[in-house]
């Protein structure tokens, strides 16, 4: 099956706009810490605000898709993304730069469920080829961003947010240009007044369910961000050793598609075996993780939980895609996406308490501990539907 034109423009807005956050994300918490001279405990405060908006923004966005359609909110969110730039450029010491970090997580909290509902109606054919398309995209982003943010980081972290923001712009044009004459990005499709108006509940309980997996999951990834990050700047690792991490992660998912590809394949029928999977190569990157002392080793680590994610990710918004009633596409897109920064919004500051109270092995113990409540959640999400997605 051919890709349509409008999914393979919101696959290069997609990669714009992860590119211009992964120059600033991975090295949040270093900022914050080291520049600001911010507590750990603090910084992680900030991004839990940070994606608590982020949360809002899903919400919203997915509402507004459904309403409104792609196009207006997509446009309103990179707006909003773009304005917060303009102040952290001028105004990045405390407290302003935690006040724009929380206004641009609200502003591209409206564009990612956005992207997702737009490609899944636009390809509806697709199935996992669709998202699999825009989790490519975004690594893209992740692989270019965190390369360049470690290095610029090192000259100024005011050239990251300049170049952040001209990303914004050139995802701005794609918009105006790419995704306005498309009809399906016009019309929200049939929208019902809110999501309890749901004729089979057992399909929105099914989405509840996996989403939880999915938070669960999330609470453990966000700590590379986090309190590995920090972790490895006490080892003596370098913020281009780090970004080189995060380097790592985009360059292996996208050349590692064609590798994991069979297996996929196998499971086409299977997605539950799929994200079960995942979540099992997830535990063992935690596990090597957990006596790293050396940059080596951090690799290693990052390799194991990069294949797992390759299952995961990509099998969570297809999900939600099937279990979609007509019209609620935008919705459950949001809800996908709000759980997954509800994780990342949680785990800097559960992860930090952890660290601060324990230590780091007993950190990664306790995110082996949520990936298996993950595991209990995926066994039972889809026993009372009718007809199992795909």
């Amino acid at each position: 099956m051919k890709m349509p034109k409008l999914v393979w423009l919101l696959v290069i807005g997609m990669a714009v706009n992860v590119t211009g956050a992964s120059l600033v994300w991975p090295l949040n918490t270093i900022y914050l810490h080291n520049e600001l001279g911010k507590s750990l405990s603090l910084a992680g405060f900030v991004l839990m605000l940070n994606s608590f908006a982020s949360v809002l923004g899903n919400l919203l966005g997915g509402t507004m898709f459904d309403k409104y359609g792609g196009y207006r909110s997509i446009l309103i969110g990179i707006i909003i993304s773009m304005l917060s730039l303009v102040g952290i450029i001028f105004l990045h010491g405390w407290p302003w730069y935690a006040i724009w970090l929380v206004i641009l997580g609200f502003g591209s909290g409206i564009v990612f469920p956005s992207i997702y509902a737009m490609a899944g109606t636009a390809w509806p054919q697709g199935g996992r080829k669709t998202f699999n398309a825009i989790y490519l995209s975004q690594n893209i982003g992740v692989a270019l961003g965190a390369a360049l943010g470690g290095f610029i980081a090192e000259l100024s972290f005011d050239y990251i947010f300049m170049l952040n923001l001209m990303l914004y712009v050139v995802f701005f044009c794609i918009a105006v240009f790419g995704y306005r004459s498309s009809k399906v990005v016009q019309t929200g499709g049939n929208v019902m007044k809110d999501v309890g108006n749901i004729k089979d509940k057992h399909r929105f309980t099914a989405l509840i369910l996996i989403c939880i997996t999915y938070c669960v999951c999330w609470i453990g990834y966000v700590q590379w961000q986090s309190t590995i990050s920090s972790y490895t700047q006490d080892l003596g690792i370098s913020l281009k050793q780090y970004s080189l991490l995060w380097t790592v992660n985009g360059v292996l998912i996208i050349v590692g598609q064609p590798l994991i590809r069979p297996v996929i394949h196998l499971m086409s029928e299977k997605i539950k075996l799929q994200i079960a999977t995942g979540l099992i190569i997830f535990i063992i990157s935690y596990v090597v993780t957990s006596f790293a002392q050396d940059f080596t080793m951090f690799v290693v680590g990052m390799v194991i939980l990069t294949i797992g994610e390759m299952f995961v990710w990509p099998a969570v918004p297809t999900i939600a895609n099937e279990l979609a009633p007509e019209g609620r596409t935008g919705v459950y897109q949001g809800i996908v996406n709000s759980t997954a920064t509800l994780g990342r919004a949680i785990g800097p500051v559960l992860g930090g308490m952890i660290v601060d109270m324990y230590n780091m092995h007993f950190m990664f113990y306790t995110m082996i501990g949520f990936v298996c409540i993950g595991f209990i959640f995926l066994s039972i999400y889809d026993k009372r539907i009718k007809t199992p997605s795909v």
